[in-house]
């Protein structure tokens, strides 16, 4: 069958935007129990609400969250570590009150911590129970009428008979709390503001009784300028952690008080903190311990031995995510690759057998809609090089005019201290699919390259990241990939920062859109959640000391040096990058008579969770494009108003 040659981004795409909603639902938070498996599913059809799934021995998979109830905790806004299980128990972090949940087996949940002050002032987060099952140790978030909020370890009965009792503060944010195999000790993570736990955290340890709480404390690694994830106990009763000490996110255990790597490799086994529970490596045997690890943006899974020796698995994916096993045999991870969505996985260590328990996408792709990325390295600012992801163009039933070169889409991931990942992504292959170029950039300051690469961005974010943004875009407008002259760049939060730096101060993009963007430094500083009202003390320097920078590198004091349209995509209940920088960027546009389109979402946080809201802002930046760029897109969508367009 031949191909219908029409205009870049007119194509008719097989992934609408109701697929980004319907087709698929979000995976995390693997939890292996006796003869089951759990994990959590995000669903943006039930208004983003988020229940754990539980998968028995016979392949029977049920919801354990009741209706009414979404397991899901913002402490730290960001949340992650919503639930632990114990048994039949499980015990989850509820959204509305955020109050801890007890629910066994079928039983309906029942409080098991008080009511908070006033509305979810008390957050709970990355809970553990004793082995014995009746005390859980977790972090808790304390919101008070004014001030900081603080944070703390609160232990409390499993039965919820009685009031969390504070048994570790005094440092800005804890991690991690996790249990030895007797419940006699607890390790446990902390960092102090201004640093960031990617910047340095540090690892403790106590002996542990629920009645006393801790003792003899005592620190073991750690400090300004190491970051330490992912503690863990062996069953053995070793402690392992992840250290990056030597330039790299390693693993290292402690035998004797003598502190050494499992593996030294140039790769990270570990990930930058910002959501709880997400490990990394899990425990096989008493000489064997499988570990997810990173190369040049992907992901690989492998099996260390104590002796040193490592086997990497040759599997289909390049991402990987959520490791547990069984303790003997089997692991279980949420994998993916550029062609294949996020999945929960079942792996035989000796055979390499796989099985798919539960797929992210309820529909199936035709491969040849798909577009693969390529990895490229490309020179930028400074003699260095970064690192991106390129999509092409790509749809069976479609083909680009002859004389024209295809549309380009930057990019920029939020974070900034985050990366562009391999995995299946609907929202990429929505425009890949239409007939845009996409590259995703992992700039200067991005996660998975070492911690040099990472701390590239210190004191410079807003140039590395926007230079390294437009050399890519040149890259491949230089190879012959794209039109130089049709180039966009999009990006949410940090990203959103990125892209109105770029299309403020300079003139490489034609267009742009920014989703909960950052537009003002000095606001980010003062008006944000504790756990990133500090981040901009590196990437910028301490505020208000260093003042001046933030105002010369924000674009919200540069609107009148924009040439080309922007669209601002905003949720109205953002707490981390509150909606009045957006409003503020609008009234500077509108002052300026500049084409922009400002569309917002009243019900959404940062970051869009509802179904009708992601279905709507695809639709609108999509709408956005086609305006600016002169196609007619293929899809009957609902116009955007842009004001100041002729």
């Amino acid at each position: 069958m031949s191909k219908v040659t029409a205009p870049y981004g007119s194509w008719k795409s097989p992934i609408t935007s109701a697929y980004l909603t319907s087709a698929g639902i979000g995976l995390g938070q693997l939890e292996v129990g006796h003869q089951s498996v759990y994990w959590c599913e995000g669903r943006p059809m039930e208004a983003g609400r988020v229940v754990v799934v539980r998968r028995d021995s016979k392949g029977n998979s049920a919801d354990v969250t009741p209706a009414g109830f979404n397991s899901r905790t913002r402490v730290h806004e960001y949340g992650g570590g919503a639930y632990t299980i114990h048994g039949d128990s499980v015990f989850f972090s509820n959204f509305a009150d955020q109050r801890m949940y007890r629910q066994d087996g079928t039983s309906p949940p029942v409080p098991i911590t008080p009511d908070p002050p006033f509305a979810a002032s008390l957050r709970y987060a990355d809970a553990r129970t004793t082995p014995d099952g009746q005390t859980l140790v977790c972090v808790r978030e304390r919101h008070e009428s004014e001030g900081e909020p603080a944070n703390e370890l609160v232990a409390f009965p499993a039965d919820g008979s009685k009031e969390p009792r504070v048994i570790a503060s005094g440092h800005s944010f804890y991690a991690a709390p996790r249990f030895n195999p007797d419940g006699s000790q607890l390790c446990w993570i902390t960092w102090d503001h201004p640093n960031m736990p990617w910047d340095g955290s540090e690892l403790w340890t106590a002996h542990f009784n629920s009645s006393d709480g801790l003792s003899n404390t005592r620190w073991v690694a750690g400090g300004a300028s190491e970051s330490i994830v992912h503690p863990d106990w062996s069953p053995e009763g070793v402690l392992h952690f992840v250290s990056d000490r030597s330039g790299w996110w390693n693993l290292y255990s402690e035998r004797r008080s003598w502190i050494a790597p499992v593996v030294a490799m140039d790769a990270e086994f570990g990930i930058p903190h910002w959501v709880f529970g997400v490990p990394r490596y899990a425990f096989l045997s008493e000489e064997s311990i499988a570990c997810i690890y990173s190369r040049q943006g992907m992901d690989h899974l492998a099996v260390v031995s104590f002796d040193g020796t490592m086997k990497t698995f040759e599997t289909p994916y390049t991402s990987f995510a959520d490791l547990r096993s069984n303790g003997v045999d089997q692991l279980f991870v949420i994998a993916a690759s550029a062609s294949i969505p996020p999945e929960v996985i079942s792996l035989d260590v000796g055979s390499a057998r796989r099985g798919v328990l539960k797929s992210s996408m309820s529909v199936e792709l035709d491969a040849a809609d798909i577009s693969v990325p390529e990895p490229i390295e490309f020179p930028t600012t400074q003699g260095r090089t970064a690192f991106a992801l390129y999509y092409p163009p790509t749809n069976k039933n479609y083909s680009g005019p002859a004389d024209e070169k295809p549309l380009l889409l930057v990019m920029s991931h939020g974070g900034p201290t985050s990366s562009a990942g391999s995995a299946l992504k609907l929202p990429t292959q929505y425009w890949t699919s239409r007939g845009f170029a996409v590259v995703d950039v992992n700039y200067g300051g991005s996660t998975g390259y070492g911690r040099e690469y990472r701390e590239r961005l210190n004191g410079t974010w807003g140039i590395v990241d926007v230079d390294d943004c437009i050399h890519a875009a040149r890259f491949l407008a230089g190879r012959g990939d794209v039109d130089p002259k049709r180039m966009a760049i999009r990006g949410g939060s940090a990203g959103g920062f990125t892209t109105l730096s770029a299309l403020v101060f300079h003139d490489v993009f034609s267009a742009g859109a920014s989703h909960y963007g950052v537009a003002d430094l000095a606001a980010l500083a003062t008006d944000t959640h504790k756990f990133e009202s500090r981040y901009l003390d590196r990437l910028v320097g301490p505020y208000p000391e260093a003042e001046k920078l933030y105002r010369e590198r924000s674009p919200i004091h540069f609107a009148d040096r924009l040439s080309c349209p922007v669209i601002l995509l905003q949720g109205l209940e953002d707490k981390v990058v509150p909606p009045n920088q957006a409003e503020t960027f609008v009234e500077a546009l509108r002052a300026k008579r500049l084409p922009f389109a400002y569309v917002v979402f009243p019900a959404e946080g940062h970051g869009f969770r509802q179904g009708p809201n992601i279905q709507r802002a695809a639709e609108a930046e999509l709408y956005f494009y086609s305006r600016v760029f002169g196609f007619k897109p293929a899809d009957d969508i609902v116009p955007v108003e842009i004001e100041n367009l002729g």
